[in-house]
């Protein structure tokens, strides 16, 4: 991504940290509708402030004044309640919708142009020192109080929906929702504003509501045929008892006096109406009516 890889470069510069600046709160004005003027989002937005000072405590923690920076890390996540480790890599345009709750890791990697509402977590999975953060790409949306665990990838312009938690890399352009994370939509299906911002990160398939439909629909088929096959069986008439040969009968078993059921267990049925063949004197169970 040009702008991880451009920032340390940029954050160095007084003059280029001042034009980042101006870009952030310029960028509130494209994804706020909210926003009405720049006094109110220098003096308004948590955001923008956890923002600056990470853009000027990261500046210390690259030149190794590592103390100096997490002092400062902290003073923003008291004022603001976004705690943004200084050693984090953001981009250019990084937007923090509401803010409260945001949590960003030491190696986090943050494109250009990310937008992150409340509640989002880039974290770790690993107590192990190196690359234990995510890395989002440029255009990436996170849904509010959504959680990105490990050092995973989501591709440019992807989307991930609210509340999610994904622990996989997302290729570029998709959509992720659900815990675990489930790629749901490419970009191709997906409404991009004018200047490339997509902020229809409400409109998320459900893949789990959408099998539970499809089962409700079957189960609903299967019932429509049983009732029309059981209203058949209704019309049909009956055929008289002297065309059933009892030689036929599908069960060797007794038919009941008392339920009419055919069953080959002794305890069903009536045993004082069992009566015996007059031919051979044998019991006639299988055959009482």
């Amino acid at each position: 991504m040009a702008a991880i890889d451009a920032h340390p470069d940029l954050a160095m510069n007084e003059t280029s940290l001042w034009r980042l600046l101006r870009e952030d709160v310029a960028c509130v004005f494209d994804r706020d509708p909210a926003a009405r003027n720049v006094f109110d989002v220098l003096t308004c937005y948590p955001g923008i402030h956890a923002l600056v000072v990470h853009r000027l405590s990261n500046a210390a923690w690259r030149r190794g004044l590592r103390w100096p920076a997490r002092f400062l890390s902290y003073l923003a996540r008291a004022l603001t309640n976004i705690d943004i480790h200084p050693g984090a890599t953001i981009g250019r345009r990084f937007f923090i919708d509401h803010g409260a709750g945001v949590v960003i890791g030491e190696t986090a990697e943050v494109g250009d142009d990310v937008t992150l509402y409340h509640g989002v977590t880039l974290g770790g999975t690993s107590w192990t020192k190196g690359k234990r953060h995510p890395t989002l790409g440029d255009g990436v949306l996170v849904g509010s109080g959504a959680k990105i665990l490990g050092p995973i990838t989501v591709g440019a312009h992807g989307r991930v929906g609210a509340n999610s938690v994904v622990t996989k890399d997302v290729p570029e352009g998709m959509t992720v929702v659900g815990i675990p994370g489930r790629i749901v939509r490419p970009d191709t299906q997906r409404r991009l504003a004018a200047h490339g911002i997509d902020l229809d990160h409400h409109l998320m398939p459900d893949p789990v509501g959408k099998a539970i439909a499809c089962l409700i629909d079957h189960i609903n088929r299967i019932e429509a045929r049983l009732e029309a096959h059981a209203a058949e069986e209704a019309t049909r008439p009956a055929p008289p008892l002297s065309a059933i040969r009892l030689d036929d009968l599908p069960l060797d078993g007794i038919v009941c006096r008392s339920c009419g059921n055919l069953c080959d267990q002794d305890a069903c049925g009536d045993r004082d109406h069992h009566t015996h063949s007059p031919d051979t004197g044998a019991r006639a169970d299988h055959y009482v009516i």
